[in-house]
């Protein structure tokens, strides 16, 4: 068996079929907080209702260096019964990646992909682990299209762009 990793990937190293390679040198948590503002009322008064849970995502990229770059996913969710905030999660997760062997114009869609789709299953467990820590069912996040997303937000950035080109326009 080899630890040769497929393209020759891993940990840094050089693509070796030239395919390119992505690497992931680090995740941590950037920044995390955990609200549980009216926990006595919400335990103390037991009811059927099911919270409501809104939940917000956010994905951003940053250079580090010539072919590093720091990727963080953010994470706000809140969840109210009877109109009452039973909890507020909010967490920004990151990770250095290491992107070698890979056309300039590729490097974006591979940052706002695969960067949170690596991240997101460690950012999904701190947030189950951490609103089961606070007395409350965990929270388990529905997986996410970062495909989708990342189209939604293409479309977004050209739809503004074309208002914008629109609204230059002399009269």
């Amino acid at each position: 068996m080899s630890d040769e990793m497929p393209n020759g990937a891993g940990n840094g190293a050089e693509p070796t079929d030239g395919r390119g390679a992505l690497s992931v040198n680090a995740q941590y948590i950037k920044d995390l907080s955990f609200e549980s503002p009216n926990v006595l009322r919400i335990m103390t008064q037991p009811s059927s209702q099911t919270p409501e849970v809104s939940f917000n995502l956010g994905v951003q990229a940053v250079g580090i260096g010539p072919d590093s770059f720091e990727v963080t996913l953010t994470v706000r969710a809140e969840a109210k019964r009877e109109g009452v905030v039973a909890f507020i999660v909010e967490l920004a997760y990151a990770g250095i990646f290491t992107i070698v062997g890979i056309p300039q114009e590729q490097v974006e869609p591979i940052l706002f992909i695969e960067g949170p789709r690596l991240l997101f299953p460690f950012a999904r467990a701190i947030v189950a682990d951490l609103t089961r820590d606070g007395g409350y069912t965990p929270l388990m996040l529905n997986p996410i299209d970062f495909v989708d997303l990342y189209r939604r937000k293409l479309a977004e950035r050209q739809g503004l762009a074309e208002g914008l080109a629109v609204n230059t326009l002399p009269n």
